[in-house]
Formats: C-alpha cells, sequence, structure tokens
C-alpha cells in the first residue's frame, strides 16, 4: 500500500513509540516512584508546599527565569539580523551563512561547552588576544560566572532562533514590500511598519522556544557557571545523584513541566502565522 493511502495514526506511530519509551514512560516511572515514597496525598501537597515556598528553590527558580530571560533577549538581537541576511541571501552567500548556523550541531553540545571554557579562560584566546592589544591590563574573568553561562547558553540556542526567524522572512510576500516602496515608504518604514509586522509570529515563536530550552539548560551552567548561577535543572540533578531525595526532585520537575507545558501553550497561541499579518 502507497505510503500516501497509509492512515495518519499508522504513519504517527514510529514517533508516538519513541516518544512514548524515551520521554513519557522514563518521566512516568520517575513521578510515580518519587511519590510513591510520601505516601498520602496530604504529604505529597506538604512536599509541594515545601518546595513552593522554599526560599533556597524560589532563589534557584528566579535565578533560572532570569538567566533565562537574558539569553532568549540576547539571541533574539542578534539571530534578528543574521535570519533577515539569511532570508535576503543567494548562492554562495546562503550556503555559507547557513553552514555557519547548523554546522555547529554536528559537533556535541558537551564539546562545544568545553571549547568555549578554552577560549573564556584566563589564560584563553580572547583574554590572550586583549591583552597582546593592550585593551585590558588583567585577564578578564569570563569563566565560572553569569558572563559564562549567558554567552554559553546564547551560542547553542542561537540556531533555534535563527531557523524559527527564517522561516517566517521567508514566507514575507515580496510584493507587499516593493507595493510598500512603490507608495513612497523609505526603506526604514517599510521594515518597521510592514516586514517587522509580518515576521512577529516568528519572533513570538522564536522567543518561546529559546526561553523553554534555556530554563531546562543543565550542561553549560554546570560546567561554565559558579556557585551563584545554580539553574533548576543543576538543583533537580543534585537532589537525585547526590542527596538521593527523589521526592523533592519530583516536586521540582513538576514545577519545571507545569511552566514548560504552559509556555507551549502559549506558543501553540500566539505563534501561529496568521498572527503575524498586517492589521488594518
Amino acid at each position: 500500500m502507497p505510503l500516501g493511502r497509509l492512515p495518519a495514526w499508522l504513519l504517527l506511530a514510529p514517533a508516538l513509540v519513541l516518544l512514548f519509551g524515551v520521554f513519557l514512560m522514563p518521566i512516568g516511572w520517575f513521578l510515580v516512584s518519587s511519590l510513591r515514597e510520601l505516601g498520602t496525598l496530604a504529604d505529597i501537597r506538604e512536599e509541594m508546599e515545601a518546595v513552593l515556598f522554599s526560599d533556597t528553590i524560589g532563589r534557584v527558580i528566579l535565578n533560572t527565569n532570569g538567566i533565562g530571560a537574558v539569553v532568549t533577549l540576547l539571541v533574539l538581537l542578534i539571530g534578528y539580523p543574521v535570519s533577515y541576511a539569511l532570508s535576503r541571501a543567494r548562492g554562495f552567500a546562503f550556503t555559507l551563512i547557513l553552514l555557519c548556523i547548523v554546522l555547529p550541531y554536528f559537533t556535541s553540545t558537551i564539546v562545544r561547552t568545553y571549547a568555549w571554557m578554552v577560549l573564556l579562560g584566563r589564560n584563553g584566546l580572547i583574554n590572550q588576544v586583549l591583552l597582546g592589544l593592550g585593551l585590558i591590563g588583567a585577564p578578564l574573568d569570563l569563566l565560572y560566572n553569569r558572563t559564562g553561562v549567558v554567552i554559553g547558553m546564547t551560542y547553542v540556542l542561537l540556531p533555534y532562533m535563527v531557523l524559527t526567524l527564517y522561516a517566517a522572512m521567508k514566507a514575507v510576500d515580496p510584493r507587499l514590500l516593493q507595493a510598500a516602496e512603490g507608495m513612497g515608504a523609505s526603506p526604514g518604514q517599510v521594515f518597521r511598519r510592514v516586514f517587522m509586522p509580518l515576521t512577529l509570529h516568528g519572533v513570538v515563536a522564536g522567543v518561546l522556544i529559546t526561553f523553554i530550552l534555556a530554563i531546562g539548560f543543565f550542561i553549560t551552567p554546570a560546567l561554565m557557571g559558579g556557585p551563584a548561577d545554580i539553574m533548576i535543572a543543576m538543583l533537580i540533578e543534585r537532589e537525585v545523584e547526590l542527596t538521593q531525595n527523589w521526592p523533592t526532585a519530583a516536586m521540582m520537575t513538576i514545577v519545571l513541566l507545569a511552566v514548560t507545558l504552559i509556555l507551549y501553550a502559549v506558543y501553540s497561541r500566539y505563534a501561529e502565522p496568521g498572527q503575524g499579518e498586517l492589521q488594518r
């Protein structure tokens, strides 16, 4: 039977089986096993309240959201012009820009993080170049602090924003831009009043995707951050591996999962292509 005649659910079956086997089932087993240790609903409610109103966990959640917001803003500021250049590039220029964006994903995140650690260290390439040029008198502290975490996460998450914005920009009908120019609008006005509104749904989608990924980051903050840069994924890992406090880890996982699902619901609601259409 041709693939086009197969039922939709059968075509989706391999992906659904994979999703269930490597995502839903492990998370479900972890949550059920952890909550079973608590026993009654009263104990579960008490543990959840302890997590939600804990000063330590509260600071970590605020820290996680703060880092995620900064990284998302930087990725947007860097990614928008890159996406615009990619959408306007042709031939070799298009291939070169696309390779620079996609090629790093052929390398493991851990390897890329260690590469940034080599670059940002006190004896790293960046400090050595700045010292050699006489721009600084002493090595800058670019590693094991918030600066290193933000740089590393911004680099890793940038392609998600660029590719999302590129898809939105390529969907813009160039005739609309030509019509605006024909009616006397300046290039700046065409960009602000026509192009940007038409790509707004891409901005919303890119921001939400980047922020969702940022708040669940583990490898880069763990390797490049300091004691003040602990994020919620790192705290969950410590509760599971070091203290073996599975109920608390389960409660924090539920909080992180709830935030992620809420943001995904917002993404599904406001990141539709129709939201970027010009309004009269």
